[in-house]
């Protein structure tokens, strides 16, 4: 057999179809599940390397065993300017991705940065590079920061970024949630049942997705003849205290809209207290969607109309995406959006 295996040779062994192994490699078209794990567990015994995405084998197989990683580079950094122990979604989305990386005996670390690191671009100090296989940025919102780290050759992939409009790109690959699709259905269906004054809130110059969520605000107001130069559109950056930020901006305006579409679930709460305050009702005076259908979301009063992010989709995403690049370095860099939904309930009306 050549030094360099081939489809083909993967076919000849199994004795199918090159065009049957070339599904299962490139996880293309319609296979039967027992098919496609019998060629992908071959193609690793065989030695393949050309996969489009990791294939992950459960606790039972050989094959997946031997780890692509060298014994003294098997780290996995998170990074992250914040605690995750508060994100039912990192939380959700961490817990698929430890799982599949599993199988590579891979040690899964987090790393704070601090304000102070931050500000220098400098590394957090518990992070030894040397024993860094690959690393996963959760809420980097620094776009010097994301520069810096894109510049230590090592795999990285970033799960949402900093605002990217009008900026040179990041040298990494990049996970998103699909931010767009929904905020639009939602200010349709609002809009076909009466409610056609509404506004943002949430900064939108906060990360990427932020900025996509008031884009696809903006796109949709115009779409549909809607107003979206409302005073209380809370589109300024991020305040100490929200909550009261939000209260003294729209306890001096004349009208109010019909609705907000918010950034987030917990600025959507945020509003709701505000609004709750200023002797509003939500929703009998005004409507509220949020984003991220958060824990909270389904037992805050009243129940949160959200947009759900699938956390489970997005830590297998983003454990395919970073093993391949810590498998191929060169490949092209790749931004990939999971599917997310419209949940409607009470503060919507529904």
């Amino acid at each position: 057999m050549s030094s360099k295996v081939t489809i083909q040779d993967i076919a000849n062994e199994l004795q199918l179809s090159r065009n049957t192994v070339s599904k299962a490699i490139n996880n293309t078209g319609v296979l039967a599940d027992a098919t496609r794990e019998k060629i992908l567990r071959k193609a690793a015994e065989m030695g393949y390397k050309q996969f489009s995405y990791l294939p992950v084998f459960d606790g039972n197989s050989n094959a997946g065993d031997a780890s692509i990683l060298p014994v003294d580079k098997r780290e996995i950094a998170i990074l992250t300017t914040r605690f995750l122990n508060n994100s039912h979604f990192a939380a959700m989305m961490l817990d698929r991705f430890q799982s599949e990386l599993q199988h590579l005996h891979a040690c899964m670390t987090i790393h704070r940065i601090s304000p102070a690191e931050l500000a220098a671009k400098e590394l957090p100090s518990s992070l030894n590079t040397e024993h860094t296989a690959g690393i996963i940025c959760f809420e980097v919102f620094d776009y010097d920061y994301a520069q810096m780290l894109c510049t230590l050759g090592i795999p990285l992939l970033f799960v949402d970024t900093p605002v990217m409009e009008m900026r040179p790109p990041l040298q990494a690959d990049r996970l998103y949630m699909e931010n767009r699709i929904e905020i639009q259905n939602m200010m349709a269906q609002m809009a076909q049942r009466g409610r056609k004054r509404i506004a943002f809130a949430g900064d939108k110059e906060h990360c990427q997705s932020f900025h996509e969520r008031y884009r696809a605000y903006k796109d949709a107001a115009e779409h549909f003849g809607m107003a979206t130069d409302w005073p209380t559109c809370a589109t300024q950056k991020a305040q100490p205290n929200y909550s009261e930020y939000l209260y003294q901006s729209l306890r001096g305006c004349p009208t109010m809209p019909d609705a907000f579409i918010c950034a987030n679930d917990f600025i959507a709460m945020d509003l709701i207290n505000a609004l709750h305050r200023l002797g509003y009702s939500v929703p009998d005076d005004i409507w509220i969607c949020g984003f991220d259908d958060s824990q909270e979301a389904s037992y805050f009063s009243p129940r949160l109309t959200s947009i759900h992010i699938h956390g489970q989709i997005m830590g297998y995403a983003a454990a395919n995406l970073l093993m391949t690049r810590i498998e191929e370095p060169s490949l092209n860099y790749r931004t990939v959006y999971t599917e997310t939904n419209l949940i409607l309930r009470e503060s919507t009306g529904d």
